[in-house]
């Protein structure tokens, strides 16, 4: 008996405060109460925004719509506290209102009610209005006018008003109690998908392919619904791991703007966690379908390595094959450092290298590109730019013979291989030749001495002089 009464007490309450509730005005809030933002942006099309508003609260209950926030907010992260009066507010329910105002959409949500429909005579131009009520808007529009069922759009739909769920912004509706009447400063919270960022790297490759000049610029791209002006943005850079949800996917066809950021200083680092954190300097405005690009790194004279090299496989070490290819490509591969030595020294996230070198006109042509991944400083980097189009090989099997093996499932195969390398050009390279070598294996001859870089990799630096060749000959033993 106690908890029966008990239970209906509190379900009285509950309507009385929801009937309280529901007599509040809603009060909106735009981006004219905004005092700051924050926008802190990973590599997966995820970011948290931090929005600093100040609003005038009544004392008790408010229903508070704050507008222009993100349309691809993550309501169930939503969080608002007072930072003028910590534990001034109550939150008691909020709502997430993302179906946007469109004329489909006006027209959907008056399927059963009434609409006026003004009709234009051709040759008077005299309107006449009829009264009509929308049966369907799923594919097109069924009217029932009077006593029969008209489809299209027979004039001009005239409406009562805007429903009350469709918003011409996305808006987070909150119904909270506040202790206390007059302006506060709110900060909303809340992750979103829409915002996204890169890095992309642009090299210039000095005459003598030692040494470039490198300009690393960060690429944000905003489809989340909304701008944010003057914002404290972070970037962090890791692989943060993320539960896999359904997350409402951004719209397509959107024409971005393109915006480039002036130079500017580097943004700042620092680590964060297992990750790592930049800050730009400065607040920047990221307004909604927009691309744009701020500086994050700029160094001058960092010394390359350049290597030509001729990577071979595994798969012939195990039958006779004979030919094995003719003018096959050499890859080209420049690599660096990322250190203050070599005027870096500053972790880089990942993204792509773009490589360029100037012709004899002083222009500057495109030489290639490659992906890195996060590099830490004091660390490699290493990019393949393409193939090269003077310097290429012959590579040939000139023997092969299996040898006496020890039990019946291991294998024992010696072969012997010819590798001639074409130079065209007017100076004197020096390729690499790598060879995999499979199981077990043993060099029983060769013209020029190896190196055993790995424990299945033989290589060979090879010098090759101008307009001329060079030939690599070996024999090496396999158990398997």
């Amino acid at each position: 008996m106690k908890r029966t009464l008990l239970q209906a007490a509190l379900a009285a309450a509950f309507c009385t405060l929801n009937a309280a509730q529901a007599s509040v005005a809603e009060k909106p809030s735009t981006l004219a109460d905004q005092q700051s933002v924050a926008v802190t942006i990973y590599n997966e099309n995820l970011a948290l925004i931090k929005d600093v508003r100040r609003i005038d609260l009544a004392g008790g209950p408010n229903r508070l719509a704050l507008r222009e926030v993100s349309a691809q907010m993550r309501p169930e992260t939503a969080l608002l506290r007072s930072l003028s009066h910590p534990g001034a507010l109550r939150l008691i329910e909020q709502n997430f209102d993302f179906d946007l105002l469109t004329p489909a959409k006006l027209l959907e949500k008056y399927v059963g009610r009434e609409v006026r429909i003004v009709r234009t005579h051709p040759q008077t131009g005299a309107e006449s209005v009829e009264t009509a009520t929308v049966l369907a808007a799923n594919g097109g529009v069924v009217l029932k006018i009077g006593d029969r069922i008209e489809t299209g759009l027979p004039g001009r739909l005239v409406y009562d008003g805007v429903p009350p769920n469709l918003r011409d912004r996305p808006t987070l509706v909150s119904d909270l109690s506040s202790n206390r009447t007059g302006s506060q400063t709110v900060e909303l919270s809340y992750l979103s998908g829409g915002l996204s960022w890169k890095a992309d790297y642009v090299a210039e490759l000095n005459a003598a392919d030692n040494a470039l000049d490198l300009n690393g610029w960060v690429t944000l791209t905003n489809r989340s619904g909304t701008s944010y002006p003057e914002a404290r943005l972070q970037l962090v850079a890791g692989d943060v791991n993320r539960v896999r949800d359904e997350l409402r996917s951004a719209a397509k066809g959107i024409a971005n703007r393109v915006a480039a950021e002036a130079p500017a200083p580097q943004m700042a680092q620092e680590s964060l966690f297992e990750y790592h954190l930049y800050t730009l300097a400065r607040p920047t405005t990221i307004g909604d379908n927009q691309t744009k690009q701020v500086a994050l790194l700029g160094a001058a004279g960092v010394p390359v390595v350049k290597e030509l090299v001729l990577q071979g496989s595994d798969y012939y070490y195990r039958s006779s094959v004979g030919n094995i290819g003719q003018k096959m490509k050499v890859g080209v591969f420049v690599q660096f450092e990322n250190r203050e030595a070599s005027h870096l020294g500053m972790p880089m996230p990942k993204g792509v290298v773009r490589v360029y070198k100037k012709d004899s006109a002083g222009n500057a042509q495109f030489v290639g590109e490659d992906r890195i991944d996060h590099t830490p400083r004091n660390e490699r980097v290493r990019l393949k730019l393409g193939e090269a189009f003077d310097v290429t090989a012959d590579k040939k099997q000139t023997d092969f013979k299996r040898r006496d093996t020890v039990t019946p499932w291991s294998y024992v195969h010696e072969s012997a291989y010819e590798i001639v390398l074409r130079n065209a050009k007017k100076e004197a390279v020096t390729v690499v030749v790598r060879e995999p070598l499979p199981g077990d294996w043993t060099m029983l001859q060769e013209t020029e001495r190896h190196q055993k870089v790995a424990a299945g990799t033989a290589e060979w630096k090879m010098q090759v002089p101008a307009d001329g060749n060079a030939t690599l000959r070996y024999r090496v033993l396999v158990r398997y």
